[in-house]
């Protein structure tokens, strides 16, 4: 066994539970921190892939800015802590999802044993900014722009929810 495969085996387990502590968390803020190393974990996956651009953008994107966004409204609108007991009827459809899902998975890699696929080249040529750049706006222009328009709208969406007039503590609106 080498060093890269060991080094996989233990990003990983890491990915999964910090996954796990993420569902499994009470607190919002400590689900978000979960979700931080969760990020940093693929984000060395990428640089195992030899894929250092993404790997970056990975770190600064989502672990920097989508994270601090994440923080900021739960710190806002005042719910570090989820409210309620887990109850089983509401685990129904998650579980069912999951199943789903995992059946999914397992199906398409039973299909793709055995046979030759072709995954494209790798190294350098899959961290070009300039060359990503280009199939960003061209190839792919629509995905690009439908999700600069559904940030934006959860932007807008996050400003209306802390506008909302809150109840003083004296009792009177």
């Amino acid at each position: 066994m080498n060093l890269e495969l060991v080094l996989f085996f233990i990003l990983a387990a890491i990915a999964i539970a910090t996954a796990i502590g993420m569902i499994t968390s009470r607190s919002t803020v400590y689900a978000a921190l979960h979700l931080v190393i969760n990020f940093v974990s693929v984000a060395i996956f990428y640089l195992l892939l030899d894929a250092p651009f993404i790997a970056l953008s990975q770190v600064a994107i989502y672990a920097g800015a989508i994270m601090v966004l994440f923080l900021f409204v739960i710190m806002l609108l005042g719910i570090e802590n989820i409210a309620g007991e887990l109850e089983w009827k509401n685990l129904v459809w998650p579980v069912a999802m999951a199943v789903i899902l995992l059946v999914e998975g397992v199906f398409l890699v039973a299909q793709r044993i055995g046979q030759n696929t072709y995954v494209g080249s790798t190294g350098t040529e899959l961290s070009d900014p300039s060359l990503m750049a280009k199939v960003l706006f061209t190839d792919y222009l629509l995905p690009f722009e439908i999700t600069a328009v559904l940030l934006l709208v959860a932007m807008i969406g996050a400003i209306v929810l802390s506008k909302q007039k809150k109840p003083s503590k004296g009792g009177q609106a």
